[in-house]
């Protein structure tokens, strides 16, 4: 087996359950018993691997009988597609948050993966200034930018 740390392993699995069905439920605790791990392992992995932004949506119910519901989000439309991202994207945007919006350009085939990578690059840490206070809001306003074009582009 390759360098394949846990989360990544969790990840894989469950995306690979999606691919056959629409929606996968689990439970928290036979997952961490399946992986040999703890529940807030399984829990990390829905949170930052599942998110709205990288076009899953998550439920949770919690308590004796409780299980995560996880499923792709479907929207038909490009405009809508790029307004439901615009409106996740806060005044501030990780480097990973932005990783994610950008992945999900590239899965629409709304960006070629030139493009992405480029994107990619001009987010970076090295680009923008790691520690800047502005960092964040940088990122996300080139985000925001690029997506407003794409809206643009998908009307004409």
């Amino acid at each position: 087996m390759d360098n394949q740390n846990m989360s990544d392993l969790i990840e894989q699995y469950l995306k690979r359950i999606l691919q056959e069905e629409e929606v996968v439920e689990i439970r928290r605790i036979e997952m961490a018993s399946q992986f040999s791990c703890v529940p807030s392992q399984i829990n990390y992995v829905i949170k930052t691997r599942f998110t709205l932004a990288q076009g899953y949506m998550v439920e949770s119910k919690r308590g004796g009988g409780g299980y995560i519901r996880i499923q792709r989000v479907q929207l038909g439309h490009n405009e809508d597609y790029l307004s439901y991202l615009s409106d996740l994207i806060t005044d501030r945007l990780t480097y990973s948050e932005a990783q994610a919006v950008i992945e999900q350009l590239y899965q629409q085939k709304l960006l070629t993966k030139n493009e992405s990578q480029l994107l990619l690059s001009v987010v970076h840490y090295d680009v923008i200034g790691k520690q800047n206070d502005r960092e964040e809001y940088v990122r996300s306003n080139i985000i925001k930018a690029v997506i407003d074009r794409l809206r643009y582009e998908e009307k004409r």
